[in-house]
Formats: C-alpha cells, sequence, structure tokens
C-alpha cells in the first residue's frame, strides 16, 4: 500500500534549529537563483528557497477572464504576488500541513526573504516527482503508467481527507520519497483565500488531471482512467463533485482542441483532460 503518513518526530532540537538559522542567515545572500539544493554542515541535503521578485497582476486578469469564458468559480485566480509574502505564506502552510501528518519539507529555518527546508529525499538517495516516474512509464503503456497515476490520485484524495487542499497539484509537486511515501511541495500561495475548500478540492482535481491526462492519451490508458477516475468520484462529498462535473460539461468542447503537438504542449493538456473527463462521464451514464 501506498505509504503519505508522515514521519513521527519532535523537529530539530535547539542547537539544530541555532545551525540552520545560522546557515540559511550565511548562504541566502550568496543565492543566485530562487530556488537551490545545499548541503548542510551535518551532511543533510536541504533547500533554500529565496523572495523573488514581486509577480505581476496581469497573471491575474488573464485566468480570471478564463473563469469568467468557462463561468467556472473553481478557476478564479489565486493571489500570488511573490516576494516576502509568498515565503510566509509557504512557511505557514508547510506547518499546517505537517501538523495534519502529511509528507511536507520540514521548515528548518526562516526568515523575511527566504527558507530553509528538508530535503524529501535520503542522504545519496534524492527524491523524484511523480511526474518524472509518469513521463518514463509513458512508453511502457498503460500496465505502467496507471499505477502511478493512481497513486496521485490517492495522495491528493488523503490531503482532502485531512480536511485541506494543495496549492498546485501537478504531477511534478508530488514527490516519490525514498520509502515510497509520496510527499507535496510548492506552496506559494493558498487557494482557501480566493475559493471554498470545495472548490479548492475540486481546483486540486483539475490540476493533477490537467498535468497527466495528455501522459495518459499517450500511453493508450485514457479509457482505463476515465473508469478509474469515474470511481474515484463517486467517493468524494457532494459539493466537489458537483464542481468537477460542472467543469467537465464547461470544459467538454475542449476535448476536439487539436491533438498535435505543433499547437503546444498546453492545447494538448487541455484536450486530454476534456476527453477523460467526457469518457468518465459518458461511462457512468452508460
Amino acid at each position: 500500500m501506498l505509504q503519505t503518513q508522515a514521519t513521527s518526530g519532535a523537529g530539530p532540537v535547539q542547537g539544530d534549529r541555532e545551525m540552520h538559522a545560522r546557515f540559511l542567515s550565511h548562504s541566502l545572500p550568496m543565492q543566485p537563483g530562487t530556488v537551490a539544493r545545499h548541503l548542510l554542515p551535518d551532511g543533510r541535503t536541504a533547500w533554500i528557497k529565496k523572495a523573488g521578485p514581486r509577480h505581476g497582476r496581469w497573471r491575474y486578469w488573464l485566468m480570471g477572464a478564463l473563469a469568467g469564458l468557462l463561468r467556472l468559480g473553481v478557476l478564479r485566480p489565486v493571489p500570488n504576488l511573490g516576494g516576502e509574502a509568498a515565503i510566509a505564506r509557504e512557511a505557514q502552510r508547510l506547518r499546517e500541513l505537517w501538523a495534519l501528518g502529511l509528507r511536507v519539507p520540514e521548515v528548518l529555518a526562516q526568515q523575511a526573504d527566504g527558507l530553509l527546508l528538508a530535503d524529501l529525499g535520503a542522504p545519496g538517495q534524492a527524491a523524484r516527482s511523480l511526474g518524472q516516474e509518469m513521463d518514463q512509464a509513458v512508453a511502457q503503456g498503460a500496465a505502467a503508467l496507471l499505477p502511478l497515476w493512481q497513486d496521485g490520485l490517492d495522495a491528493i484524495a488523503l490531503v482532502h481527507a485531512r480536511g485541506s487542499c494543495l496549492s498546485q497539484a501537478f504531477a511534478r509537486n508530488l514527490v516519490r520519497c525514498p520509502d515510497g511515501a509520496i510527499g507535496y511541495i510548492d506552496f506559494e500561495d493558498d487557494p482557501r483565500l480566493a475559493l471554498s475548500l470545495a472548490q479548492c478540492q475540486a481546483r486540486d482535481w483539475l490540476s493533477y488531471l490537467h498535468a497527466t491526462a495528455v501522459l495518459l492519451h499517450e500511453a493508450g490508458a485514457l479509457p482505463q482512467a476515465a473508469a478509474l477516475w469515474r470511481r474515484r468520484l463517486d467517493q468524494m462529498g457532494p459539493e466537489v463533485r458537483a464542481e468537477l462535473r460542472l467543469s467537465a460539461q464547461r470544459m467538454a468542447w475542449m476535448r476536439r482542441l487539436p491533438a498535435q503537438r505543433r499547437w503546444g504542449r498546453d492545447v494538448q493538456r487541455l484536450g486530454a483532460a476534456a476527453q477523460l473527463m467526457a469518457l468518465a462521464r459518458a461511462d457512468q451514464a452508460a
């Protein structure tokens, strides 16, 4: 069975906290990029996330326009203006999810413009994203890809069962830890600031379908995945299920989008996700 429970522990002792704080304070100014891997003095791997420039508001206008066009509140843009606010928000969300027993990076140190985060891997054994695993499994066909896709469904369902949601539930933000557990990364925004919990959870599912359906299509696995998705829908609460069914109806026309790669990967993703949802609806009606 796939493990997703965080390991128990009281967190770093006082000496560790002081060492981590010094390391962050020393390393952060010298880090050129916003995210980088570091080796701590005790030999452990960690990551530093550095506050980047504030994001422009134009991207939220575009997302809002799309949500209005499709008449889907679940697609309303979630504020994330970047900078120090994004650092504070990510630290808060990571601590919330850690307290729920979910596998997220531990916040080792924090200051206004940066975070030091524990790596989800083990010494000498890096964690890989579920997206990477799925990309490599496509060539092996449906039998190899579907179990990985199911792992992602299970991981998202666990977060929802704990009464929470993710932020950007793409396969690249679901991480396979060395013990087989699925961890979660990237929490610079909090959809709960703009959406109801049911909409946030529906948004998680739509993000995952958008990221993975095109891989299922390429592996010839869409029909089997649609059956799995329909059963997953039946297990959801009525509010989340209603949001997703409305989304499937409003996005149905997208299944006719061109499937050729020359039209861009995003067009392919939208078309495949709409096709998967349409197959699930047809399967349910049959």
